[in-house]
């Protein structure tokens, strides 16, 4: 009988939520008369409503996205409420527990269980995640992709439930198979990606292009705005790569060790590097082909290249930018500078940082002012980020902190969502 009256409780929730976007529809049409109406009442009942009875609520975010000031002055006001934080956080262990019933879940979270197109399920995308959190898995799945995600080995045994019991319910997302402890700054920082990158590699999926994200990334886009923009990449890649600025020199010329989980100097210049190659200064996100990754696993330069960088300083800001500018790296640009690509320009990733922040009469800003708040010089985005965000042809952005702020999250998610199912790509 539960299960009866569960049964009828989802089904009218359906129709109700169909008669909604039969009004949606209607205006969408006509603004728009090349879309398809079957596909859009097809997949109505996945859109995010305010039904999901999620505590973000009681922001309103269409004039969040359009930057009225009220609804921004409201939103802001509510990352200082106690009683809100608590309504908005999620225990591990829910998640464990909420996984029982896999079916039910995916239900319930309205994860994506088809491809939105053709177009997308003839373009697969893989992603090497860094830890993660559920909102940023649900916003990025897809059945046709498929997804590695690393856990720390020093992260709390909820965390791995948590994550282990959600990625059991899939079966295009897998957990790492040989985690490592990371270390900021350090070389398992990077190799917690390339052991995912190699699982994904070895993986049956025949995917295109591999993303790399951390938890407090969001995509910006939709996947089919993803694909079609990884489509009119034609085999290139996108990743900052520039010239070498002076204050770094220091962190790949001088051997340094990991000392009580931190990494330290230790007074000794390495050698040159192998090959006569050219370090490149870059950061720790790519958006990079199939044919890039099969170069850092097999490529002999690339394989002594990477034994030289183990013993530097941050090298995952060094290492992708160099080996996108080796020639022969499938998809690489050459050496010279012409060809050096800032983070603005790459597609990888949004950051603000605090010191190109600014007026826009200034001739030095790069930027708006950031509306959160900033962590190590990085914007943490607030919801009077989010207009100007989406104004960026960046597919991801970062960085976003759900504990501080779920603002911005989720009126991301309501966004991307109702674009996707709408076909307003």
């Amino acid at each position: 009988m539960r299960l009866l009256k569960r049964g009828m409780f989802l089904l009218l929730l359906k129709l109700t939520i169909a008669l909604e976007s039969l009004w949606i529809l209607s205006l969408l049409t006509r603004s728009n008369p090349g879309l398809n109406p079957s596909s859009v009442l097809e997949n109505s009942w996945l859109e995010y409503t305010d039904s999901d009875d999620s505590p973000e609520k009681v922001c309103n975010c269409s004039a969040i996205l359009q930057g009225e000031r009220e609804a921004l002055e409201q939103a802001k006001l509510l990352t200082v409420t106690k009683d809100f934080h608590k309504s908005v956080h999620i225990p591990d262990e829910h998640y464990v527990n909420a996984t029982e019933d896999c079916s039910a879940f995916k239900l319930r979270r309205k994860y994506l269980t088809s491809p939105l197109s053709q177009e997308e399920e003839d373009f697969p995308l893989a992603y090497s995640m860094v830890q993660s959190f559920e909102r940023l898995l649900r916003a990025i799945y897809a059945p046709q992709n498929i997804y590695c995600v690393h856990v720390d080995k020093k992260a709390k045994s909820s965390v791995l439930n948590a994550i282990w019991a959600i990625t059991d319910c899939f079966p295009n997302i897998f957990l790492v198979s040989h985690p490592v402890d990371v270390v900021y700054a350090a070389w398992p920082r990077v190799q917690a990606d390339l052991n995912c990158l190699a699982d994904l590699y070895n993986s049956s999926t025949q995917w295109k292009y591999v993303i790399n994200l951390c938890g407090q990334d969001f995509p910006l886009k939709t996947n089919l705005e993803i694909v079609r923009t990884l489509r009119s990449l034609r085999g290139g890649n996108s990743l900052e790569s520039e010239e070498m600025p002076g204050y770094k020199v220091g962190r790949v010329r001088n051997s340094h060790k990991i000392i009580d989980g931190g990494i330290q100097g230790t007074g000794k210049a390495k050698e040159p590097p192998p090959f006569n190659i050219t370090i490149m200064s870059g950061n720790a996100y790519f958006v990079v082909s199939r044919g890039f990754i099969r170069s850092v696993l097999e490529d002999r330069r690339v394989l002594a290249l990477m034994e030289w960088f183990k013993d530097t300083y941050s090298p995952d800001e060094f290492l992708w930018a160099t080996i996108q500018r080796m020639p022969g790296v499938p998809g690489s640009t050459w050496p010279h500078r012409k060809y050096d690509m800032s983070d603005v320009n790459a597609i990888a990733r949004l950051v603000k940082w605090q010191w190109h922040e600014g007026s826009q009469d200034s001739p030095d800003t790069v930027y708006p002012e950031c509306h959160g708040s900033h962590v190590r010089e990085i914007c943490v985005y607030g919801a009077g980020d989010l207009q100007w965000m989406l104004k960026q042809h960046h597919l991801f952005a970062n960085k976003f902190d759900i504990d501080t702020d779920p603002v911005p999250v989720y009126c991301l998610e309501k966004y991307l969502r109702k674009r996707a199912l709408s076909g307003l790509q």
